[in-house]
């Protein structure tokens, strides 16, 4: 099957009314998400700057990916709770590989690998054993986390200064990535896998019925999800310079927090990815204009706590009052 070729039954139009109704949604999202920026903006005049400009993007690059890897997995219809460990895992082998007889390359090589073969094999475990993902994904955290820790029992290790400064240098690269992974997102949804993916999360069974392959659908987003996870992983080790076996625990309710502000559903087969993408950069400025304000980092927590009740329960709330 190609983009040019009909849909199975089930699977929704790319473009459309559907993709009309998905952008009509989010179209309060971006206006905060805009509203947020002027006020980073005033707070921190050099943000119109180049080098403002890339420290915006660098904070909010690792995010992206991490909201990216959970929208992947929910819009599946699953969660993962693993990929804060993950992320741990990604910046560990960065920090351990990048500085030995591996080089740059070949680090590189492994964090990629390494996350598309333990997304693949948690994947595998779900559809092939049929066990609730958020028990997976909790179990596999903690396997992830102890091993991230074995390879790195406390923060150390190094990244070549050079790829330190290519990433997160004075040069927005890290936006420049982005983009491209985006397009990639966008090819990824002109396959078989991608054009499936909806009708997987939402409906399994009729998908099934239609013809799809539900469980290799679901198995490619997990294995994705994870090479997205280790990557912002080997991204925050060149921030740092080094690797630290848990630093990537707070990204798991974070990317959930991300996903859910986009409108991804926890049932599976509804959101988008730029959606995703949108959450995350709201979270990334608002815990900038907390810190300009001299806020405590309890309350990001007590604001991230609020923003995903509010989430998820205001488009219930729409809902019943049209049931009305």
């Amino acid at each position: 099957m190609t983009a040019a070729e009909p849909l199975p039954r089930g699977v929704p139009p790319l473009y459309g009314p559907v993709q009309a109704r998905r952008n009509r949604g989010l179209y309060g999202l971006y206006a905060v998400v805009l509203a947020f920026l002027v006020i980073d903006a005033v707070l921190f005049p050099g943000l119109l700057s180049r080098d403002g400009f890339a420290r915006l993007t660098q904070n909010w690059f690792p995010l992206a990916l991490a909201g990216m890897a959970q929208a992947l997995v929910m819009l599946a219809g699953g969660i993962s709770l693993s990929l804060g460990a993950m992320v741990s895992l990604g910046a560990v082998i960065a920090a351990v590989t990048m500085s030995g007889p591996a080089g740059v390359g070949g680090g590189l090589a492994l964090v990629l690998a390494a996350g598309l073969a333990i997304g693949a094999a948690t994947g595998l475990i779900v559809v092939r054993l049929r066990l609730p993902a958020i028990v997976v994904t909790l179990a596999a955290s903690f396997l992830i986390g102890g091993t991230a820790l074995l390879i790195l029992p406390r923060p150390g290790g190094a990244i070549p200064d050079g790829f330190s400064d290519l990433l997160a240098g004075d040069q927005p690269i890290a936006f420049g990535i982005l983009v491209v992974i985006v397009g990639l997102w966008k090819l990824y949804l002109a396959t078989p896998l991608g054009l499936s993916l909806y009708a997987a999360g939402e409906n399994p069974v009729a998908a099934h019925n239609a013809g799809i392959a539900v469980d290799r659908v679901r198995i490619a987003a997990y294995a994705l999800s994870g090479l997205l996870s280790t990557a912002a992983g080997l991204f925050v080790a060149a921030q740092t310079g080094s690797g630290d076996p848990v630093i990537g625990d707070s990204f798991t309710l974070n990317s959930i927090a991300a996903a859910v502000l986009g409108g991804v559903g926890f049932l599976g087969g509804s959101g988008t990815m730029r959606g995703a993408l949108a959450g995350s950069l709201l979270l990334s400025l608002m815990i900038n204009v907390m810190f300009f304000l001299g806020l405590p980092p309890v309350a990001q927590y007590v604001a991230q706590g609020l923003i995903i009740i509010a989430a998820v329960a205001l488009p219930q709330l729409r809902i019943r009052g049209r049931r009305s």
